[in-house]
């Protein structure tokens, strides 16, 4: 795209920044009795379709199509917002594989909005035709289906496809131009890392299967972190303290939900910046990562209406916002 053009995709998506959702309307929603109150507070901010009928679910699939379909209309191409589409590909990878393994019909199992096909992913599967799937997703994938196929464990097969959908996350990253794509890679693949560490670590994995489930990415020494995680938390905790997540340690003393916080909390620290950056992709990608945050911040405080949770416990869960 040229600067002019990207200067009036960035300028739509300044109005629609606008009507994003700011502490303080995260506030009443919290305030609200109800999850029907929440819904039809937002329903009055223009969430959902146009029938006003749609529930939690619905309504946030709609509030996300509607991201797309924003930026698919101001790029036309969007190649370069490929590292957010890939995990829907690897979430269908592990769906059609269990499908056609339990021959059973692929019905709501799949992602909307990933870079392949899910019928044609079905049809790899089925048709034992890898050569149907993108280069580096067939080695995956056949490997994923082998093993479910020789072993039915469901859980091994997840853990060849996160960890390839890791990989992907990071290429795409690293090919990307823009700087704020490039860290949002690099951090989804580094929180994950440490995510899957932690866990290793309190079930007593070894350190080989520690080391086949991490990915490699920049900011983190796979091997350190996995030696670390084979010996005891303080350890992991210890070899964070040489790395750029030194201060990610308090979060993770006190739970995995608490990190994932700080993650987010960092992404959307990195997003702000973007507001300056009219003339490059830099402010649609913050956009995209703003409405994928503030979508994440209505779940819950409609899943804590919905289970009666006390309102402290749901505002401590939520992220910063980009307003």
């Amino acid at each position: 795209m040229s600067d002019m053009q990207y200067a009036y995709a960035v300028a739509r998506i300044r109005a629609k920044e606008l009507s994003l959702l700011n502490a303080q309307a995260l506030e009443q929603l919290l305030a609200a009795k109800t999850e029907k109150e929440c819904l039809s507070m937002l329903q009055s901010r223009g969430w959902g379709g146009a029938k006003n009928e749609d529930g939690a679910e619905q309504m946030l699939e709609e509030e996300r199509k509607k991201t797309w379909e924003l930026l698919k209309e101001l790029l036309k191409d969007l190649s370069a917002f490929t590292v957010f589409l890939l995990p829907n590909d690897y979430h269908n990878l592990k769906a059609a594989i269990k499908a056609v393994y339990s021959d059973s019909k692929p019905e709501r199992i799949f992602a909307d909005g990933g870079t392949v096909d899910p019928g044609t992913i079905l049809r790899a599967f089925r048709e034992h035709d890898y050569s149907l799937l993108p280069e580096p997703m067939r080695a995956p994938a056949r490997e994923a289906f082998e093993t479910l196929l020789h072993t039915g464990d469901g859980q091994l097969c997840d853990f060849i496809l996160d960890r390839a959908s890791l990989l992907a996350v990071y290429r795409a990253g690293e090919a990307s131009e823009n700087e704020l794509i490039r860290k949002y890679a690099e951090l989804t693949v580094a929180a994950a890392d440490i995510k899957i560490a932690v866990r290793a670590c309190a079930t007593g994995k070894p350190v080989q299967v520690i080391l086949r489930a991490l990915a490699p990415c920049g900011s983190i020494h796979v091997k350190e972190l996995a030696q670390a995680a084979a010996q005891n938390q303080e350890k992991i905790y210890e070899y964070l303290r040489s790395t750029e997540y030194a201060d990610a340690e308090e979060p993770l003393r006190e739970s995995l939900s608490a990190f994932e916080r700080w993650c987010d909390n960092r992404i959307m620290r990195a997003v702000r910046p973007q507001k300056y950056n009219p003339l490059t992709i830099g402010p649609l990608a913050a956009y995209l990562i703003a409405r994928e945050n503030e979508i994440r911040a209505v779940r819950m405080i409609l899943s804590g209406k919905r289970n009666h949770l006390p309102e402290q416990s749901v505002r401590e869960r939520l992220r910063e916002t980009y307003v």
